[in-house]
């Protein structure tokens, strides 16, 4: 999948950028935005959006999203090429959430280097970041391609029914944080997954499934996409945990950080049903407090692994992810995407970084 990925990432970008310049000006805004009732400012927006926004983007990411989208077209027979705008959406709706829960996560850093809150303000970041729901639905009203009405219309009620659940996704994680107890069940994270990082993936499934009209396959790809995108949270939080473990201890930032942040993970939540009451306490205490050291990192870490929570939620993330693939059968997709679709889901598990 990384030869996959590297082939598409530069095309996202300059898509990316033909939709949102770097350099901003009455132009670019006349163009885009409409015209001005009394005066754009070019400058401020230039330092309030464009600089931020790219900061971020320059700072690196897979781009997985919308080379996922360009998968599903593909495999519904189309081109993919034609559809490259429509790719960017998912990827500036996911950039955009990035920002904003940093700043509500209270992350000091993003992809090694501060978050963007630190680096602009947290007036300017989350600014940035809301901007960044609403640039792509301009994408929709621009219409590349010609759309249908009709089509259009469904693109639009898809991406508000999914952006909606995502805050559902991020209301629960945030108020979960917000408790020193671990009191949340299996099925409460799993919906929290579904919705905070499921329905991204989702957007990206319905939406190639939407523009490319082939409306009759939307529910069983919005299933492997979320179902993928579930096992991919998990193994993420899987490889944050191992990563610790191979640096024994002597680590430094970036490592561990799930601990450090007192998040609720799968992990979390298996021990706490598994583990005997006075490593349940401990942990709670280590996960509660407002900083941990290197070794209380460690010591959560090694309650985690004493309980079989680690290996049980890289079991899970397994299964999710061998779930998704069969939510493809009987589409009658093409071949050789529908192959990479299949090895996109065992990436998500299988990765190290």
């Amino acid at each position: 999948m990384h030869g996959v990925l590297s082939e598409w990432r530069p095309v996202v970008d300059e898509t990316i950028e033909s939709l949102f310049p770097r350099a901003i000006d009455d132009a670019y805004l006349t163009e885009f935005f409409g015209e001005a009732t009394y005066a754009y400012d070019p400058a401020a927006l230039q330092r309030a959006l464009s600089d931020p926004i790219w900061d971020l983007l320059d700072r690196g990411g897979k781009r997985w999203r919308a080379v996922l989208f360009l998968l599903f077209v593909e495999a519904f027979g189309d081109d993919p090429d034609s559809y490259l705008e429509y790719a960017a959406i998912p990827e500036i709706l996911h950039n955009g959430t990035i920002i904003v829960d940093d700043v509500e996560d209270g992350a000091t850093h993003r992809r090694g280097d501060p978050a963007l809150h630190h680096a602009f303000g947290t007036d300017v970041a989350l600014n940035a970041g809301n901007a960044m729901y609403f640039l792509p639905l301009k994408i929709v009203t621009r219409n590349p391609g010609e759309l249908p009405a009709d089509v259009r219309l469904d693109a639009y009620e898809m991406l508000m029914y999914e952006l909606n659940r995502t805050h559902l996704g991020q209301g629960m994680d945030i108020h979960w944080h917000n408790e020193a107890e671990i009191s949340i069940t299996e099925a409460e994270y799993l919906e929290m997954c579904a919705c905070k990082t499921g329905c991204l993936g989702r957007i990206v499934a319905r939406l190639a499934a939407i523009v490319t009209d082939n409306r009759d396959a939307d529910r069983a790809v919005a299933e492997y996409a979320e179902e993928m995108s579930i096992a991919f949270q998990i193994a993420d939080d899987v490889l944050d945990v191992e990563h610790a473990l191979q640096e024994g201890g002597d680590f430094g930032k970036g490592v561990g950080n799930d601990v450090r942040e007192g998040k609720k993970t799968l992990m979390v939540i298996h021990a706490a049903e598994h583990a005997d009451p006075e490593a349940i306490a401990r942990l709670e205490e280590i996960l509660w407090a407002d900083k941990n050291t290197d070794e209380e990192v460690v010591e959560a870490i090694g309650i985690l692994e004493a309980a079989g929570s680690v290996e049980y939620a890289r079991d899970v993330a397994v299964e999710l992810a061998e779930s998704s693939k069969s939510r493809l059968d009987g589409l009658g997709l093409e071949p050789g995407p529908e192959a990479k679709l299949t090895a996109f889901a065992d990436f998500v598990v299988d990765r190290e970084r």
